[in-house]
């Protein structure tokens, strides 16, 4: 009986029963529905290898290609009130915050990292579509106003990844109110001289692309990327009229004079490297000023905190280079 149970039965058990196979193994490209293995898909970058199609690539997968080697340091940024409005339609806004913090691991839509790009300091603020559709709230705000004083501090260039559906609804105006914040966060960057460069994916809508998006001194896109403000469903009904094949498209901008390169993601890096160094060419980077003070107790063994001339400090993690 043992023999029956312990050998036979396995043996006819593996040969009818069917083995579980993990459901991201492959993955179906949105333009010309190909199913792409998922090793190849990262080897590519997330670009599709049958139509070049750029699907979206994860943040910090991204900073992991830009800076030297992948080292780069993240800010942690300041927390803010989570539900200024008690907002709630099917959930309640603080629900959704906890889902996509669970999701993401971030705190919000926007991270901001610093680290050497070509050997020369350079400071990215990237959006993250997979927080709550990279909505612009009170946080992001915050974020590019300390993004762009760390530019300041360093000497270097700030450059923005912009992926985002628009303004947060759950905060109403205050959300809107972001537009001019970040307005000022750009001027305060070029006032001092450095360059502000935006690379515009897939999709960058909304109060995004009518505020900080579009200020960019050198101003790339993503091939195919969607970048536009009301979605082209709204504008035909609006005007009645058909658009034209590729509206809103990165190349339509391109041959319309809203952007400046359309650049492929294996190209980017050295690209902003290029940029960043003809903009720079008169000046030298500057370090990190650590500030060490009191309230550095207990903070992470491999981090400092920097002042940014705020009403609070902001800590500045080492993440390692990515395997």
């Amino acid at each position: 009986m043992n023999w029956l149970t312990n050998f036979v039965r396995p043996k006819i058990r593996a040969l009818v029963e069917k083995k579980e196979v993990p459901d991201n193994l492959w993955q179906q490209c949105p333009s010309c529905e190909q199913m792409i293995f998922h090793r190849e898909l990262e080897a590519s970058s997330h670009v599709c290898h049958h139509c070049g199609h750029h699907m979206r690539l994860p943040p910090k997968e991204r900073l992991a290609l830009l800076f030297d080697e992948g080292k780069y340091q993240t800010i942690e940024l300041p927390k803010l009130t989570t539900d200024p409005l008690k907002f709630k339609d099917r959930k309640r806004y603080s629900d959704r915050l906890k889902e996509s913090r669970n999701a993401t691991g971030e705190e919000d839509a926007l991270i901001v990292a610093h680290g050497k790009m070509g050997g020369r300091r350079a400071v990215i603020a990237i959006m993250n579509f997979s927080f709550m559709g990279g909505s612009m709230g009170l946080a992001l705000g915050k974020s590019m106003l300390i993004a762009a004083r760390l530019a300041i501090q360093q000497e270097a260039p700030l450059i923005c990844f912009t992926s985002s559906g628009g303004a947060r609804m759950q905060e109403g105006i205050l959300s809107l109110m972001q537009m001019p914040r970040t307005v000022i966060a750009v001027e305060d960057v070029k006032q001092a001289g450095l360059p502000y460069i935006t690379v515009l994916t897939d999709p960058t809508t909304g109060g995004v692309t009518a505020s900080f998006a579009m200020l960019g001194d050198i101003a790339i896109a993503e091939p195919g990327a969607v970048i536009g403000f009301a979605g082209a469903r709204v504008i035909e009904e609006t005007i009645r009229e058909k658009l034209p094949d590729g509206f809103q498209r990165a190349e339509y901008l391109l041959g319309h004079g809203m952007i400046d390169r359309v650049v492929h993601r294996r190209q980017i890096r050295d690209e902003l490297i290029r940029i960043s160094s003809l903009l720079l060419e008169n000046r030298r980077s500057a370090e990190v000023v650590s500030l060490p003070t009191a309230s550095q107790k207990g903070k992470p063994k491999n981090s400092t905190i920097v002042d940014l001339n705020d009403d609070s400090q902001t800590i500045i993690e080492e993440r390692p280079a990515a395997e």
